[in-house]
C-alpha cells in the first residue's frame, strides 16, 4: 500500500532528523548516566517485532548495570534497581529516544504497537498476534493511556495484574487503533505524545 511506502519515509526522516537535533541531548544524558552509575550508557532489551522476529530494543539505562538478570522483565512501582538519573528519564520518557535507531534501521516505526518482551508474546491469543503484523512503534495509543503503567503494578501479584489485566487492555486499544488508522492518525498521535513528555 502506499501509506506504508509513504510511513516508512516519514519515519526515517523524523529518526534521522531526530537524531541530529537531539543529539547534544543524548550527550548530556549519557554523561548523566555515567556519573550516576557505573555501567553502559544504554540497555538494549530483547523484542519481538514484526511477524514475531527477534531484534535488540534501544534505551537509555534507567537501572543499575545487570538488573535484568537480578528481577523481573518489567520494572513494577518503587523499583530499587532504577536509578536516580533513571527516574526522571522514565518520568519523562527520555529513555525511550534511542529507540529513534531502531526506526532508522526499520525495527521499528514512529507509531505501533509498543514491542513486548517474548515471553509475554508467547502467551498471546491467535487474535493479539495480529499487531504482530505492523512494525512496533516508540509510541502507540496504548502507551499513552498506560503512560503511568508502572504505578499499577504493585503487590506481590503485579505479574497477574500485568498478563491478565493491563497487557491484554493494552493489545485490546491498539488494535483497535489498527483497525482504523490513518497517516493523519500517526501524526495526531505522535503530536499528543510529544506533549505527554511536558505535563
Amino acid at each position: 500500500m502506499a501509506s506504508n511506502w509513504v510511513r516508512r519515509l516519514l519515519d526515517i526522516l523524523v529518526a534521522g532528523s531526530g537524531l541530529i537535533v537531539l543529539s547534544p541531548l543524548f550527550v548530556f544524558v549519557a554523561v548523566a548516566i555515567k556519573v550516576n552509575s557505573p555501567g553502559p550508557v544504554f540497555y538494549r532489551a530483547q523484542r519481538v517485532g514484526k511477524d514475531g522476529d527477534l531484534f535488540r530494543l534501544f534505551k537509555f539505562r534507567s537501572m543499575k548495570a545487570g538488573a535484568d538478570r537480578k528481577g523481573p522483565g518489567i520494572t513494577v512501582s518503587g523499583d530499587n534497581r532504577i536509578t536516580s538519573v533513571g527516574r526522571i528519564l522514565r518520568r519523562t520518557k527520555i529513555d525511550e529516544l534511542p529507540q529513534l535507531l531502531n526506526v532508522l534501521w526499520g525495527e521499528m516505526s514512529l507509531v505501533g504497537p509498543r514491542p513486548e518482551d517474548p515471553r509475554y508474546v508467547a502467551q498471546y491469543t491467535p487474535e493479539q498476534r495480529q499487531v504482530l503484523r505492523v512494525r512496533p512503534g516508540i509510541t502507540s495509543a496504548a502507551s499513552l493511556v498506560y503512560r503511568h503503567e508502572e504505578q499499577m503494578l504493585a503487590g506481590k501479584d503485579w505479574e497477574t495484574t500485568y498478563r491478565t489485566e493491563v497487557l491484554p487492555a493494552k493489545l485490546a486499544i491498539d488494535l483497535d487503533y489498527l483497525a482504523h488508522r490513518t497517516l493523519f492518525s500517526d501524526m495526531r498521535l505522535v503530536f499528543n505524545t510529544v506533549l505527554a513528555m511536558f505535563r
